[in-house]
């Protein structure tokens, strides 16, 4: 079966699959949905993805694949605990080790930061700035910002569109925030609540850029928010 243009059917049904598919993935991969949690019906997926029944079933027989679900017959269809990668442990243990790991977020987070100011949702937006209002009331009550800081940085992959912008960042975990990966050198770092007041003004910059969709300011607040942990956490 064909459309009055002459494209066929199946290829949207494909296109519309592999969107739900890179829906549901990315609130597993940030934990929205738990492993041993059941997803959501048929029914209420239609219902909020506005698809069809057709392209939730190729869906979630794309999610088998890949392991991230298993469907029980009967029962319903369950999230997946993720095997480790031990490809992507890292352990950080030294300034330079550390050093590298912010290198390695240059690379990846400027052009992610870019893509989520062009394709973010207001919904995401929302969520970001919500990260920074809880980041910024564990720092008033001297509470680590730990938590608060992954997510906001998590919430910018989501906003990509990319899963595995998305993935990337969800193995990083606790790695991606320097101070809690080594003791800041006494003799040259700050200490831990200075460092998070101005992580906290670059976190408002790069939200401020993602809010008015410019993707240049939003490259340029990361590489500024990046850079500056790198030299304020060696003391260089």
């Amino acid at each position: 079966m064909q459309s009055e243009g002459g494209t066929p059917v199946r290829r949207r049904s494909n296109n519309l699959a592999q969107g739900l598919v890179e829906a549901l993935t990315q609130r597993i991969l940030l934990g929205q949905l738990s492993p041993g949690e059941k997803l959501p019906s048929e029914t209420a997926i239609v219902s909020e993805h506005g698809v069809s029944r057709t392209v939730v079933r190729e869906a979630i027989s794309k999610l088998q694949a890949s392991g991230l679900v298993e469907t029980r017959h009967g029962i319903g269809t369950f999230v997946l605990e993720q095997q480790s990668r031990p490809g992507l442990r890292l352990h950080m243990d030294t300034v330079a080790s550390v050093r590298s790991m912010l290198e390695l977020r240059l690379g990846l987070e400027v052009q992610a930061v870019a893509l989520a100011a062009v394709r973010r949702t207001e919904d995401q937006l929302s969520r970001m700035r919500h990260a920074l209002s809880d980041y910024q009331a564990s720092l008033a009550n001297n509470d680590s910002c730990v938590e608060e800081d992954k997510r906001f940085h998590q919430l910018i992959a989501e906003a990509t569109g990319n899963t595995f912008f998305t993935e990337i960042m969800q193995h990083l975990g606790n790695a991606m925030i320097p101070r809690t990966q080594v003791k800041v050198d006494e003799r040259g770092g700050a200490d831990f609540s200075q460092l998070g007041y101005l992580a906290n003004l670059e976190h408002e910059a790069i939200f401020n850029a993602i809010n008015r969709q410019n993707p240049d300011a939003a490259r340029a607040a990361m590489v500024l928010h990046l850079t500056n942990s790198r030299d304020r956490f060696s003391g260089s």
